[in-house]
Protein backbone atom coordinates (compact mmCIF):
# COMPACT_ATOMS: atom_id res chain seq x y z
CA UNK A 1 0.00 0.00 0.00
CA UNK A 2 1.23 3.46 -0.82
CA UNK A 3 1.19 6.07 1.85
CA UNK A 4 0.35 9.60 0.79
CA UNK A 5 1.33 12.85 2.36
CA UNK A 6 -0.93 13.65 5.28
CA UNK A 7 -1.46 17.31 6.12
CA UNK A 8 -2.60 18.45 9.52
CA UNK A 9 -5.59 20.74 10.01
CA UNK A 10 -3.44 23.86 10.61
CA UNK A 11 -1.65 23.35 7.28
CA UNK A 12 -4.95 22.80 5.47
CA UNK A 13 -6.37 25.98 7.03
CA UNK A 14 -3.35 28.02 5.92
CA UNK A 15 -3.57 26.62 2.39
CA UNK A 16 -7.28 27.49 2.23
CA UNK A 17 -6.72 31.12 3.27
CA UNK A 18 -6.00 32.60 -0.19
CA UNK A 19 -9.12 31.08 -1.73
CA UNK A 20 -11.27 32.14 1.19
CA UNK A 21 -9.92 35.70 1.06
CA UNK A 22 -10.52 35.96 -2.70
CA UNK A 23 -14.06 34.58 -2.41
CA UNK A 24 -14.90 37.00 0.39
CA UNK A 25 -13.55 39.95 -1.60
CA UNK A 26 -15.53 38.81 -4.62
CA UNK A 27 -18.76 38.70 -2.58
CA UNK A 28 -18.23 41.96 -0.67
CA UNK A 29 -15.35 44.23 -1.72
CA UNK A 30 -12.95 44.70 1.18
CA UNK A 31 -14.11 41.61 3.07
CA UNK A 32 -11.03 39.66 1.97
CA UNK A 33 -8.81 42.43 3.34
CA UNK A 34 -10.69 42.23 6.66
CA UNK A 35 -10.28 38.42 6.62
CA UNK A 36 -6.51 38.94 6.17
CA UNK A 37 -6.53 41.42 9.10
CA UNK A 38 -5.46 44.27 6.82
CA UNK A 39 -8.09 46.71 8.08
CA UNK A 40 -6.21 49.74 6.77
CA UNK A 41 -6.83 48.63 3.16
CA UNK A 42 -10.63 48.73 3.47
CA UNK A 43 -10.90 52.56 3.25
CA UNK A 44 -8.62 52.43 0.20
CA UNK A 45 -10.89 49.88 -1.47
CA UNK A 46 -14.05 51.87 -0.82
CA UNK A 47 -12.31 55.16 -1.59
CA UNK A 48 -11.33 53.76 -4.98
CA UNK A 49 -14.90 52.68 -5.71
CA UNK A 50 -16.28 56.05 -4.58
CA UNK A 51 -13.75 57.90 -6.74
CA UNK A 52 -14.58 55.81 -9.80
CA UNK A 53 -18.30 56.26 -9.07
CA UNK A 54 -17.91 60.04 -8.90
CA UNK A 55 -16.06 60.09 -12.22
CA UNK A 56 -18.85 57.98 -13.75
CA UNK A 57 -21.61 60.22 -12.35
CA UNK A 58 -19.92 63.43 -13.54
CA UNK A 59 -19.37 62.13 -17.06
CA UNK A 60 -22.91 60.70 -17.24
CA UNK A 61 -24.40 64.05 -16.18
CA UNK A 62 -22.32 65.99 -18.73
CA UNK A 63 -23.11 63.42 -21.43
CA UNK A 64 -26.85 63.88 -20.86
CA UNK A 65 -26.51 67.69 -21.03
CA UNK A 66 -24.69 67.60 -24.36
CA UNK A 67 -26.90 64.81 -25.74
CA UNK A 68 -29.97 66.91 -24.99
CA UNK A 69 -28.32 69.92 -26.64
CA UNK A 70 -27.44 67.89 -29.75
CA UNK A 71 -31.02 66.55 -29.96
CA UNK A 72 -32.54 70.04 -29.56
CA UNK A 73 -30.30 71.39 -32.32
CA UNK A 74 -31.36 68.56 -34.63
CA UNK A 75 -35.10 68.83 -33.92
CA UNK A 76 -35.65 72.53 -33.39
CA UNK A 77 -32.73 74.99 -33.21
CA UNK A 78 -34.97 77.41 -31.28
CA UNK A 79 -34.93 75.02 -28.28
CA UNK A 80 -31.12 75.09 -28.14
CA UNK A 81 -29.49 76.39 -24.99
CA UNK A 82 -28.17 79.93 -25.51
CA UNK A 83 -25.15 79.11 -23.33
CA UNK A 84 -23.89 76.74 -26.07
CA UNK A 85 -24.63 79.11 -28.97
CA UNK A 86 -20.90 79.61 -29.73
CA UNK A 87 -20.37 75.89 -30.37
CA UNK A 88 -21.02 74.25 -33.71
CA UNK A 89 -23.20 71.15 -34.01
CA UNK A 90 -20.09 69.05 -34.68
CA UNK A 91 -18.43 70.53 -31.59
CA UNK A 92 -21.42 69.65 -29.39
CA UNK A 93 -21.50 66.10 -30.77
CA UNK A 94 -17.71 65.75 -30.22
CA UNK A 95 -17.97 66.89 -26.60
CA UNK A 96 -20.93 64.53 -26.04
CA UNK A 97 -18.92 61.63 -27.47
CA UNK A 98 -15.91 62.48 -25.27
CA UNK A 99 -18.06 62.39 -22.13
CA UNK A 100 -19.65 59.10 -23.22
CA UNK A 101 -16.21 57.57 -23.87
CA UNK A 102 -14.89 58.70 -20.48
CA UNK A 103 -18.04 57.38 -18.78
CA UNK A 104 -17.58 54.01 -20.45
CA UNK A 105 -13.91 53.91 -19.45
CA UNK A 106 -14.88 54.60 -15.84
CA UNK A 107 -17.09 51.50 -15.94
CA UNK A 108 -14.10 49.48 -17.15
CA UNK A 109 -11.97 51.08 -14.42
CA UNK A 110 -14.53 49.98 -11.82
CA UNK A 111 -14.43 46.38 -13.10
CA UNK A 112 -10.61 46.43 -13.13
CA UNK A 113 -10.49 47.88 -9.60
CA UNK A 114 -12.91 45.19 -8.43
CA UNK A 115 -10.57 42.53 -9.85
CA UNK A 116 -7.49 44.19 -8.33
CA UNK A 117 -8.95 44.19 -4.82
CA UNK A 118 -9.74 40.45 -5.19
CA UNK A 119 -6.19 39.77 -6.40
CA UNK A 120 -4.81 41.85 -3.52
CA UNK A 121 -6.74 39.80 -0.96
CA UNK A 122 -5.55 36.54 -2.57
CA UNK A 123 -1.87 37.54 -2.69
CA UNK A 124 -1.92 38.99 0.82
CA UNK A 125 -3.33 35.71 2.16
CA UNK A 126 -0.85 33.69 0.08
CA UNK A 127 2.07 35.50 1.73
CA UNK A 128 0.55 35.26 5.21
CA UNK A 129 3.50 33.25 6.57
CA UNK A 130 6.19 34.93 4.44
CA UNK A 131 9.02 36.08 6.70
CA UNK A 132 10.00 39.73 6.30
CA UNK A 133 11.86 40.08 9.59
CA UNK A 134 14.87 42.30 10.19
CA UNK A 135 17.17 39.26 10.21
CA UNK A 136 17.39 39.25 6.41
CA UNK A 137 20.67 40.74 5.18
CA UNK A 138 23.06 40.64 2.27
CA UNK A 139 26.70 41.45 2.91
CA UNK A 140 29.31 41.94 0.19
CA UNK A 141 33.00 42.05 1.21
CA UNK A 142 36.11 42.34 -0.94
CA UNK A 143 38.76 39.65 -0.46
CA UNK A 144 42.29 38.76 -1.52
CA UNK A 145 43.25 35.10 -1.49
CA UNK A 146 46.58 33.52 -2.36
CA UNK A 147 46.34 30.89 -5.08
CA UNK A 148 47.92 27.50 -4.70
CA UNK A 149 50.80 27.09 -7.08
CA UNK A 150 52.19 23.65 -7.81
CA UNK A 151 55.37 24.88 -9.41
CA UNK A 152 57.86 26.18 -6.85
CA UNK A 153 59.73 28.29 -9.43
CA UNK A 154 56.64 30.43 -10.26
CA UNK A 155 55.97 33.64 -8.34
CA UNK A 156 53.11 33.60 -5.83
CA UNK A 157 49.76 34.67 -7.32
CA UNK A 158 46.68 36.10 -5.61
CA UNK A 159 43.03 36.16 -6.48
CA UNK A 160 40.99 39.32 -5.93
CA UNK A 161 37.21 39.21 -5.73
CA UNK A 162 34.08 39.70 -3.67
CA UNK A 163 32.55 37.47 -1.03
CA UNK A 164 28.74 37.51 -0.91
CA UNK A 165 27.02 36.38 2.29
CA UNK A 166 23.25 36.01 2.68
CA UNK A 167 21.96 35.78 6.25
CA UNK A 168 18.46 34.53 6.91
Amino acid sequence: ATTGVVKDSARLAIEAMPGNAARRSAIVPGLGQIYNKRWWKVPLVYGGFVGIGLVYEFNQRQYKIFLTEAQYRQEDPAKANPAWKAYTNEGIIGVKDDYRRTRDLSILAGVAFYAVQIIDAYIDAKFFRFDVSDDLSLKIDPFIQPTQIYNASSPAATTVGFKVRLSL
